[in-house]
């Protein structure tokens, strides 16, 4: 990919994130935006450039909130809920579009299950993806209600959506 190349693929994702925070629709501008279908093969390519947008933006959080805090579910849920925080849009067209970018999806779960030390490399993919994606339940649903305040409260949460 040339220079050329990564500037208008970065400038089409722009475009597509303003229309989306313009019309607070959930799906994926992709007709609405020039220059979209020039750039990027289909939704799905799209999609998936989103996504790996939200997991470079997402690590470096990670790695921040690492610092910050001493207990790693809770610098994960932290760095979770900021980012969505700080992109609602780009939250809400990859959880409209999830179904469009499974191997994206499994990858964010993977990430946050091992990050957050609730699961380990060597357990099978499946399992960990699982641990994933219940950790990302209780994260949104933190993020909906009150910020989870100790590892014990989220432990007992986590345990219960098992």
């Amino acid at each position: 990919m040339s220079w050329n190349d990564f500037y208008r693929r970065r400038d089409v994702i722009n475009a597509v994130l303003r229309q989306a925070e313009r019309t607070g629709d959930p799906v994926l501008p992709f007709e609405d935006v020039q220059h979209a279908a020039d750039v990027f093969a289909d939704r799905a390519e799209l999609l998936a450039a989103l996504h790996y947008r939200w997991m470079l933006r997402l690590t470096g959080h990670l790695e921040l909130a690492l610092h910050e805090h001493g207990d790693r579910v809770e610098a994960a849920t932290s760095a979770w809920q900021r980012l969505a925080t700080e992109e609602p849009t780009l939250r809400r067209l990859l959880d409209a579009g999830a179904q469009t970018i499974p191997a994206a999806i499994a990858h964010e779960q993977r990430t946050l299950a091992l990050v957050t030390g609730l699961a380990d490399a060597r357990e099978p993919a499946e399992q960990i993806e699982r641990v994933g994606a219940a950790f990302l339940a209780l994260a949104r649903d933190g993020a909906r209600q009150t910020r989870c305040t100790s590892t014990r409260n989220f432990l007992r949460g986590f345990a219960a959506s098992a």
